[in-house]
C-alpha cells in the first residue's frame, strides 16, 4: 500500500495520487499555493478516496456559503471508493461533518485521528484550525505537544506549538518553539508568524519589523491568507514606529491586493484599515472598495470572527448590507439549537451592534455594547492581536465621548506592551491635556518626538 511522505497509509492511490496527496499536505502545512492542486487531481473520479476527501477539505477551508455544496461531490465520489484504511475511514466522516456543520463532530474527530495517528500533521493542522475558530487554545497546545512528544523533529509542528503557547500567554516558551521550527524548515511561515505575535507582544517593534521586512522576499508563493496576513503583521509594526505612509503602502499593495473574495483576505484588509482610520490616517475611498468585495457576504454567519469584521466594514462604507447581516447575526444569536448559541449571543451580537454604532457615529451605544461582548471575545476564535482592533475601536469610542479617564487607563495599559508606540502615545498626550495633565502629556508627546527622531 503507498504511503504520503510522513508515512501514512493510503489506499487505492497510483502515484499520481501520491504526487497530488504530498502536494497537498505540504502546500497545507507551508502555506504554499501548491496545495490547490489537488483539485486537479481530485477532478478524476478514478483517483483515490483520499484525494477526493482532501479536495472536499479544501473547498470547505475557502469559507464561504457555497463551499459545502463545492465539496459535496468529493464527499460522494470518496463513498464509492471501498476498503479503506482505518483513517481514512475517520478522515470521511470528519468531512461528512464538516459539511454538514458539526463543528463538534470534527473536531472529536480529528482529534482522535491525531490520537492515533501523531504522523498525521493535516489532521493536526485542521484540528488547530477548528480549535482556533473556537478560541481554544489550550486544547491546541495540548494537540501539538502530543504530537511534538512523540516526533520532535518533524517538520511544522513546531511552530503549531509556538502558536498556540504564544496565544496562552507563554511567551518565552512560544519564541524557543518558533525558532526550533525554523531549524527544521527554515522559513517555515507559521513560525515566523508566532515570532510576530511575539515581538508584537512584548514591544519588540524594531526587532520584529527588521524581521519581517528580511523575510518578505521568501513569502511570494505563500497563498493568498499567509502573504497577506505576514505583511499585516509588518504594517502594525510600521504604525506603531509612527511610518503611517509605509503602513497604507503596505495595505495598498500588499494586504488588499491578492484575493478579494477570500475570506481572510477581506478581514485582513478591513482590520488593517480601521487601525489605519482610528491612527488618524486618512483612508480616503478605501472602505468602499473593501464593502464592494464583502457586500455579498450580507448573510454570511459561517464563522462569527470572520462574520462581525464583514459587518464593521460594510456599515463603514455605509451599505444597506450592513442592515441585513446585522439581522442575520441576531438570528444566529437567537438559534437556541446552534452549537455557537453562546458565542453569537454573548458575544457576537452585542459586538455587532457595539460595531454598528461605532460606525455610524453613536459612542456612547457602541460604548455599551462592545463592553458587553468584551468578557467573551475570547470565543469568537481569532488570535489576541486580532481581537484588539475591538479593543481599540472601544477606546475611540471613550475618546469621542469624552470619557478622558476611562481612555487614559486603557491607554496607558496599551502601554506595557507598546511603550513608544507613536499613535498611542499622540492620544495619550492628547488625553492628559484634556485632564488637565501638562507634565503628562509632555512626556507622551516626547516619547512620540524620540521616536520619530
Amino acid at each position: 500500500m503507498a504511503s504520503d511522505q510522513f508515512g501514512n497509509e493510503i489506499s487505492g492511490a497510483d502515484v499520481a495520487d501520491v504526487q497530488a496527496i504530498d502536494a497537498f499536505v505540504g502546500g497545507l502545512l507551508a502555506y504554499h499555493v501548491r496545495a490547490a492542486d489537488i483539485l486537479t487531481r481530485g477532478a478524476d473520479p478514478r483517483s483515490a478516496a483520499l484525494v477526493q476527501i482532501y479536495a472536499g477539505y479544501l473547498h470547505l477551508l475557502g469559507e464561504h456559503g457555497a463551499a459545502a455544496d463545492a465539496a459535496r461531490p468529493f464527499l460522494d465520489r470518496a463513498k464509492r471508493h471501498h476498503a479503506l484504511t482505518e483513517r481514512e475511514t475517520a478522515l470521511l466522516k470528519i468531512l461528512n461533518d464538516w459539511i454538514a456543520a458539526d463543528i463538534d463532530a470534527v473536531i472529536a474527530g480529528l482529534t482522535g485521528t491525531v490520537e492515533k495517528h501523531p504522523h498525521d500533521l493535516l489532521a493536526l493542522k485542521l484540528l488547530h484550525y477548528h480549535l482556533f475558530n473556537r478560541g481554544a487554545f489550550p486544547a491546541m497546545l495540548r494537540a501539538a505537544e502530543r504530537v511534538a512528544e512523540g516526533a520532535p523533529d518533524a517538520p511544522y509542528v513546531h511552530g503549531m506549538r509556538a502558536f498556540a503557547l504564544e496565544q496562552l500567554h507563554r511567551i518565552g516558551e512560544a519564541e524557543q518553539a518558533a525558532w526550533q521550527a525554523l531549524d527544521i524548515v527554515p522559513g517555515d511561515p507559521w513560525a515566523q508568524h508566532a515570532l510576530a505575535h511575539v515581538w508584537l507582544t512584548e514591544g519588540r517593534i524594531e526587532e520584529g519589523a527588521a524581521a519581517l521586512e528580511h523575510w518578505a522576499t521568501d513569502w511570494i508563493e505563500l497563498n493568498s491568507f499567509m502573504v497577506t496576513h505576514l505583511w499585516w503583521h509588518l504594517a502594525l509594526f510600521r504604525l506603531s514606529q509612527g511610518r503611517e505612509g509605509e503602513a497604507l503602502q503596505i495595505y495598498d499593495e500588499q494586504v488588499w491586493a491578492h484575493d478579494k473574495s477570500y475570506s481572510q483576505d477581506q478581514v485582513g484588509a478591513i482590520s488593517l484599515l480601521a487601525r489605519l482610520d482610528l491612527a488618524g490616517v486618512d483612508v480616503g475611498a478605501r472602505w468602499d472598495d473593501i464593502a464592494d468585495h464583502v457586500a455579498g457576504r450580507d448573510r454570511d454567519t459561517l464563522q462569527p470572527f470572520l462574520t462581525v469584521q464583514y459587518l464593521y466594514g460594510l456599515a463603514r462604507a455605509g451599505r444597506p448590507q450592513a442592515d441585513a447581516l446585522l439581522a442575520a447575526i441576531d438570528r444566529a444569536a437567537a438559534d437556541t439549537g446552534s452549537q455557537d448559541h453562546a458565542v453569537w449571543d454573548q458575544a457576537a451580537r452585542p459586538l455587532a451592534h457595539g460595531l454598528v454604532a461605532h460606525a455610524g457615529g453613536d459612542f456612547e451605544a457602541a460604548i455599551a455594547a462592545i463592553s458587553r461582548a468584551l468578557p467573551h471575545l475570547v470565543s469568537l476564535g481569532g488570535s489576541h492581536a486580532q481581537r484588539d482592533l475591538f479593543d481599540l475601536i472601544l477606546l475611540d469610542a471613550q475618546i469621542h465621548s469624552g470619557r478622558w479617564g476611562e481612555a487614559r487607563q486603557a491607554l496607558e495599559r496599551r502601554r506595557r506592551h507598546d511603550p513608544d508606540g507613536v499613535p498611542l502615545n499622540r492620544t495619550l498626550g492628547d488625553v492628559y491635556e484634556r485632564l488637565g495633565l501638562p507634565e503628562q502629556a509632555a512626556e507622551a508627546r516626547a516619547r512620540v518626538a524620540r521616536r520619530l527622531a
